[in-house]
């Protein structure tokens, strides 16, 4: 059968109208309720990087619900990028860890530790390095007070107010190499 274009949508549009292949059109009588219904709205901002994208947040009960971009934010108008969609993940997640691991060194496995122990831990290991690199005066007899042995890349996640406190913490330790992940 030799079939124009023309001869096709004619055929297709008459079709449609005589109601289809015989399967009639019935809607949906009942469509579901939206999963927000009842949560609490709160806005936010992403945490993944230095743009600043505004993020609503649903929550029900204490639990994050749904998360969407923030349409009257003017940084993002309501788009996110992979990451800032995939933000329900961080609270809504089975595989996501609750509970700080340690391996120590030369070990193979991790093991499951406190929070308490995890951060004394760290503020210990922070002292040590300090302790053995701390320099109080440089080669020509100067007072510099620092250590080069310890360095920080901060939060893009983070506000100005913490930010500052952050660099004094840091400023107060001697840390010279202090980057910002807004910058990088």
């Amino acid at each position: 059968m030799d079939v124009t274009r023309r001869g096709f949508l004619k055929i297709s549009g008459a079709t449609a109208l005589a109601g289809g292949l015989g399967v009639p059109f019935v809607p949906k009588a009942h469509a579901q309720p939206l999963k927000i219904v009842y949560t609490k709205e709160t806005t936010t901002i992403c945490p993944y990087c230095a743009v600043g994208c505004g993020i609503i947040v649903h929550t029900r009960d204490g639990k994050v619900i749904n998360t969407e971009g923030d349409p009257d934010h003017p940084v993002n108008q309501g788009s996110l990028c992979p990451k800032g969609s995939s933000l329900y993940q961080l609270s809504d997640n089975a595989n996501r860890l609750a509970k700080p691991l340690y391996r120590a060194p030369y070990a193979k496995e991790w093991k499951e530790v406190t929070w308490d122990w995890a951060l004394d831990k760290i503020a210990g290991n922070i002292k040590m390095v300090r302790d053995a690199s701390f320099l109080q005066k440089n080669e020509k007899g100067e007072t510099v007070n620092r250590t080069d042995a310890i360095a920080s890349v901060g939060s893009a996640a983070m506000d100005n107010e913490e930010c500052y406190v952050y660099q004094k913490f840091l400023r107060g330790l001697g840390l010279v190499y202090i980057e910002h992940q807004a910058r990088i």
